[in-house]
């Protein structure tokens, strides 16, 4: 055994613990908004509120590496769903899934960055450069294999769920935004 490897086996199992954070906190922030409490986040990632704090001092710091976490995941998850699944429609329908579930935790992003909005913009326009190619190309592929049409511009399909997403609040119980972002989607394919 070198003497760098437990150094790396460290670092690697620190960026799991870490992972496993984010992913927790993501998933607590989807069903309890980001107000949740950290004692839920601690308990749903299996750890104590020290180690939240120790990574993330702030709320803000927490829901801003949260927004990023997701960012990268939706970004990594657009190329192996076109290589997995059974058409580039329905890889795009399983990413605009994962989007969704991104801007349910966004959602409370700009409360949580009040003090910032410096770094506000700057995570918007990650988001942009990150995701915006992404679409474009699960949109590309269901363009070549016929199965929507060709004037989707990439940039109006993401906002057009997010306005979506964001109109679904206080919009009462009997709105369905995931329901509506399919006819969105339906709208998008080709009918010739």
């Amino acid at each position: 055994m070198g003497a760098g490897e437990p150094v790396a086996a460290k670092r690697a199992d620190a960026r799991r613990n870490e992972k496993a954070l984010l992913d927790a906190a993501a998933a607590v922030f989807v069903s309890d908004g980001v107000d949740a409490p950290v004692r839920r986040i601690a308990a749903e990632a299996g750890v104590g509120m020290g180690t939240i704090y120790r990574h993330f001092p702030t709320r803000a710091d927490l829901v801003v590496a949260v927004y990023r976490h997701q960012i990268d995941a939706c970004a990594e998850a657009g190329p192996a769903l076109l290589a997995s699944a059974e058409s580039p429609f329905a890889a795009l329908r399983d990413w605009v899934d994962l989007f969704v579930n991104f801007l349910v935790t966004k959602h409370g992003l700009g409360a949580a960055m009040r003090t910032d909005p410096d770094g506000f913009a700057s995570l918007h326009g990650l988001f942009l450069d990150r995701l915006l190619p992404v679409l474009a190309e699960i949109l590309d592929a269901a363009r070549e294999a016929g199965e929507i049409r060709a004037d989707i511009p990439p940039l109006h399909l993401l906002r057009a769920i997010g306005d979506i997403c964001a109109g679904a609040e206080g919009a009462g119980p009997d709105y369905d935004a995931r329901f509506a972002i399919g006819l969105l989607l339906d709208g998008c394919r080709y009918l010739g």
